[in-house]
């Protein structure tokens, strides 16, 4: 079936181009899992078929061939090569690159429609895009390009670039399952193709299986060296609270990129962990370096604005959201703007955000897309805790797991008046060791609403010592709830309740007649369990090895 493709934009374009309305790619979204995974039945067909050329990098295979311009030197790159130059590094192209790579793609499959290694590519690039620019529309375009990929070429038959693609597409959606079952598809019949690894990591990471996650991201590291290594790993020792070793491995990332997408990209993440940590001068310092190198690294505009709202400097970080939803609409953006702008007495403002971002979660529904987790949140603090309750139980049964929905899930608990439940999926997000202000607050506000007060006495100072302006709202009022607890009572333990009275001197003991027999000694009282026993949770997660120091591997202790 031939493409009506509109002409190819420039290299500057702000978006790729607009597919006429017989494109096919404009169908409505049917999810991630329309087209089904292939069954358990097929490993013996997959190991037997010749597997070609699976997409070398995340946009496709191939490296860049130098081409002599005529007088004796190599032509210089254009925006198409650049593209698949980063894509076979492994690394992130400048969204003007890719936007080039899309209409180039979109030309060329106008007149070669059964080209499925270019389809694969055409929707693999729209994923990226999507992901970039939050609009969500083009993961429609996407499945339908992957579609058509698989039809001219069935992924059992070498196309395993189609496979890959949509197991982007399924991260990108937020449905791990089955990106985990199209990686996994893949890697069993080449486990060493390096670029089944990032798409492996999102979806266990995002199902909370850390052990999986670290693994596959040991072994990316071992096939893949150099950046795209070093960025894994950071993200891995974030997500395990091993603060010292995520900035090492983060600034050795930033060091060491050169292409400037990627170096905006590991500069960006220098900021969040400067937020982390509470440093929002830092914070901002790096999301304008990242900015500075690559305007298009967009998530950098909104880090920004939390930090600047941290620094209060209201009006900078009201026009920096204003400018992020505006460039990269995505919910999460719409309920941090409205809840600064609540925190400042702007109910009617905070009102349109929350409208906006209920109107944003329903389109990208239409489109395939779940947001469940950032409406569960608006929900718990600002709607109906109970439609939190249900929208995180969907998502815990769905085996979305992580610490984000386990935190969540929590909270929204406890707003709904079950705080007991709620302090088992807490401490559950809390025990992955992550350092986030916000899970040790919520954490701290529920052990207090049971009257768990040395507990929450501990976990509320964590939450205003690791960022004092985690949010204009909650943050607030975590020091309201530390100060109303008070100090600990002076001496220790041992001035929280008063020992017992000293036992009476024994008198002296009778002398024993020879026939009476001695009484069995009561048994000593069993030992107190430990106060680092781990907590029951809901559905024990796997965690990782505590990493060693002199490794340079993912399992690095600080």
């Amino acid at each position: 079936m031939a493409m009506d493709v509109m002409p190819q934009q420039g290299p500057d374009s702000g978006r790729p181009p607009e597919p006429s309305p017989q494109d096919p790619y404009v169908l409505p979204a049917e999810g991630a899992t329309a087209v089904p995974p292939p069954p358990p039945t097929l490993r013996t067909t997959l190991r037997r078929a010749a597997f070609g050329a699976v997409a070398a990098g995340v946009l496709l295979a191939g490296a860049l061939v130098a081409v002599d311009d005529g007088d004796g030197r190599p032509k210089e790159p254009g925006p198409v090569e650049r593209a698949e130059a980063a894509a076979t590094a492994g690394s992130p192209a400048s969204l003007s690159d890719l936007t080039a790579l899309i209409g180039d793609r979109q030309k060329w499959v106008e007149s070669h429609p059964k080209d499925a290694p270019s389809l694969a590519t055409l929707g693999t690039a729209y994923v990226e895009w999507a992901r970039r620019s939050a609009d969500t529309t083009y993961y429609a375009r996407a499945e339908q390009a992957l579609k058509r990929s698989l039809e001219a070429q069935p992924g059992e038959r070498g196309n395993g670039a189609a496979w890959l693609g949509l197991a982007a597409l399924a991260n990108a959606r937020h449905d791990f399952l089955a990106a985990k079952r199209w990686g996994e598809t893949v890697k069993e019949q080449q486990p060493k193709a390096w670029n089944v690894y990032p798409v492996l990591i999102d979806a266990y990471t995002g199902l909370g299986d850390r052990k999986a996650a670290t693994a596959a991201t040991e072994t990316f590291g071992e096939l893949r060296k150099g950046v795209p290594a070093l960025a894994r790993t950071a993200d891995l020792y974030r997500g395990n609270g091993w603060r010292e070793d995520a900035l090492a491995t983060a600034r050795e990332a930033a060091d060491r990129a050169t292409q400037p997408a990627e170096k905006a990209e590991a500069l960006h993440r220098l900021g969040e962990l400067a937020w982390e940590r509470g440093e929002p001068e830092e914070a901002v310092a790096q999301f304008d370096a990242a900015l500075r190198t690559d305007s298009g690294q967009l998530t950098s505009v909104a880090g920004r604005a939390r930090a600047l709202a941290a620094l209060d400097r209201t009006d900078e970080a009201l026009a920096a959201y204003q400018s992020a939803l505006e460039k990269l609409p995505r919910p999460q953006y719409a309920l941090e703007l409205g809840e600064l702008y609540e925190s400042l007495g702007l109910d009617g403002d905070a009102r349109t955000q929350y409208a906006k971002l209920r109107e944003m979660v329903a389109a990208a529904k239409k489109d395939g897309v779940d947001e469940s987790l950032v409406l569960a949140r608006f929900e718990a603090d600002h709607g109906d805790p109970e439609a939190a309750v249900e929208l995180l139980r969907a998502q815990w049964r769905g085996q979305h797991r992580n610490a984000a929905v386990a935190d969540a899930l929590g909270w929204a608990l406890h707003r709904a008046g079950e705080s007991e439940e709620g302090l088992e999926y807490a401490q559950l997000a809390a025990d992955t060791g992550v350092r986030n202000a916000s899970y040790a607050y919520h954490l701290g506000v529920i052990q207090r609403e049971l009257a768990d007060y040395g507990p929450a006495r501990r976990n509320l100072e964590q939450a205003v010592r690791t960022n004092p302006a985690f949010s204009p709202l909650a943050a607030p009022l975590a020091q309201e709830a530390l100060d109303a607890l008070g100090e600990p009572p002076p001496g220790g333990p041992g001035e929280i309740q008063q020992p017992p009275p000293p036992a009476p001197e024994p008198e002296p003991e009778p002398a024993k007649k020879p026939e009476q027999e001695r009484k069995p000694e009561a048994p000593a009282p069993a030992p107190a369990p430990s106060r680092t026993a781990a907590v029951k949770s809901p559905s024990p997660t796997a965690s990782p090895s505590a990493p060693s120091s002199t490794s340079p591997s993912v399992s690095k202790s600080p």
